[in-house]
């Protein structure tokens, strides 16, 4: 009879072939291998409070619906049960997936040989069928002592990358970093959608501290080195920090829940709610220089409890996220104000750019929000080349098909305009409160920039001040509101309260728009 935790047959029975027999037993041993962790292995999971890969799987499936391939890989070796990592296919809330998850507790998650043609036939199925990939990583990467079996063949570990590129914008890629990501390895979640990463335990690094102090002589802790705080928080590689292994795949499938099946698919659909606070004319500050968080804005925007925000602990002058309007996924890419001035810098434009693609290639409109007083300026931004990373920005706005609507906030100005979806980009509209401005620069700066000589010819204070402030009223007629809309600039002016009922209108009627973009091979982005 199978055992309770097997389900093949052990023992001889009247007229069983003992050949059989001895099958059956060879892989009920094989299969309880790889059911639990080993004591030892099981207690050190508990120290670090881990789950077992098996949980995690559990954890994310729809019950019963878990299918696995090569349960038995590399089961003639000892200690190896399933070489190290558990790959297969199930249902997330009844919609098919790809799982991938390495199992930490056989030395250490590492990738062997049978590991490897795992997890790339799992890709291979992935691409064939379109279905979605989640990716449990726990792993310190490859065994050198099987490096010619798993490193540099056509099959070899490099094939797995090689797949995830051509799974990229075809089907969600969904990423849980548990554990280590280690050396090459660190590259599996780079190339996924979302990266989520467990504190304390989550890390990603080509070389570790120790190989940074031998190669380099850098002495460093692995978490100043690779932690999940640090890429969540300096780094940007990193999108959602997680507490323990139970919250990162509660994200996970939270996220799951906003893209689509694979990039032919609708977004999924839920009920319709009304926000959480609405709108008012009041909710804005009317003085463009008193900072206030954009969350408001979004809040006030989507269904209620609904925006799911990534990367919400790096680059937070820009908020970047998912919301649903009526139901619906909708993206927001919005400037805030309260973080230093939302003013832009090359993290939050990179931050941006992957942002707008995701959005773009899984068919999920976008609504920019500016309140922007353009790209940062000084020595420092541009050595670090502010110029090639605001280029990005501004071809990923100008590059998506999807529909994208321009909502005027407070000021754009400078290339931030352009940065935010503004007119010059053919957003489906280009939508302003009365709060809004738009110039190249804010009446200040120009009037310091154009007239600086001439102020500076004026001995007497009283007369300065009001030669300063008859330039600035002329500077600002020149870019009145009423004049922009009057001129076309501006599609549409409209007090907050009536700015939701306005967007789901429009987002209603954008949904059949050409996806054309340009003919030609690919462009060459200033990446």
């Amino acid at each position: 009879m199978p055992s309770a935790d097997s389900p093949f047959a052990t023992g001889a029975d009247a007229g069983t072939d003992p050949k059989v027999t001895d099958v059956r037993e060879r892989l009920a041993a094989a299969y309880q291998a790889s059911a639990t962790a080993p004591e030892k292995a099981a207690a050190k999971l508990a120290s670090q409070s881990k789950l077992y890969v098996r949980e995690r799987i559990s954890l994310l499936v729809d019950e019963g619906s878990f299918v696995e391939d090569g349960r038995f890989a590399n089961s003639r070796a000892t200690g190896l049960p399933a070489d190290g990592v558990v790959t297969g296919r199930g249902t997330v809330d009844g919609r098919p997936v790809i799982v991938i998850a390495n199992d930490p507790t056989v030395k250490a998650g590492s990738w062997g040989s049978r590991t490897v043609e795992k997890i790339v036939r799992a890709t291979e199925m992935a691409l064939r069928e379109e279905l979605p990939v989640f990716w449990f990583i726990d792993s310190a990467g490859a065994r050198i002592t099987d490096q010619v079996e798993m490193f540099p063949g056509r099959r070899g570990a490099g094939h797995i990358f090689h797949n995830q590129v051509a799974l990229s914008g075809k089907v969600p890629q969904i990423c849980c970093l548990f554990g280590p990501s280690a050396a090459g390895g660190a590259y599996i979640p780079s190339f996924t959608d979302i990266v989520i990463m467990v504190e304390g335990n989550a890390s990603m690094y080509l070389g570790s501290p120790r190989m940074a102090e031998m190669v380099v002589g850098e002495k460093v802790s692995l978490e100043e080195m690779g932690g999940a705080r640090m890429h969540c928080t300096v780094s940007g590689v990193g999108d959602l920090l997680a507490q323990d292994d139970a919250e990162a795949i509660e994200l996970a499938k939270l996220y799951f829940s906003y893209v689509p099946q694979n990039w032919r698919s609708d977004l999924p659909a839920y009920a319709a709610e009304p926000p959480s606070v609405r709108l008012t004319r009041h909710t804005v500050p009317e003085r463009e220089s008193q900072p206030f968080d954009i969350h408001e804005v979004i809040d006030g925007l989507v269904d209620d409890g609904s925006f799911f925000e990534i990367k919400p602990l790096f680059a937070a002058e820009l908020v970047i996220g998912f919301g649903r309007m009526a139901g619906e996924t909708v993206g927001f890419v919005a400037n805030n104000s309260a973080v230093k001035g939302g003013v832009l810098f090359s993290d939050s434009a990179d931050k941006a750019s992957r942002f707008i693609w995701l959005c773009d290639a899984f068919s999920i409109p976008v609504v920019y929000l500016a309140d922007v007083p353009g790209f940062m300026i000084g020595s420092e931004v541009e050595r670090g080349g502010i110029i090639r990373h605001g280029a990005k920005m501004v071809s990923a706005v100008a590059s998506a098909t999807v529909p994208q609507f321009c909502v005027i906030v407070r000021k754009a100005y400078g290339a931030g305009l352009y940065a935010m979806g503004g007119p010059g980009f053919a957003p489906d509209a280009t939508i302003a409160l009365p709060t809004a401005r738009i110039a190249v620069m804010g009446p200040e700066a120009a009037v310091n920039a154009v007239y600086a000589n001439k102020i500076a010819e004026i001995a007497d204070e009283g007369e300065r001040a009001a030669y300063v402030a008859a330039r600035r009223a002329e500077y600002e007629e020149d870019v009145d509101l009423e004049r922009l809309a009057a001129d076309l600039v501006l599609d549409q002016v409209i007090e907050a309260d009536l700015l939701r009922e306005e967007l789901l209108l429009r987002l209603r009627y954008a949904k059949n728009r050409e996806r054309h973009f340009a003919t030609k091979r690919r462009d060459v982005p200033p990446v």
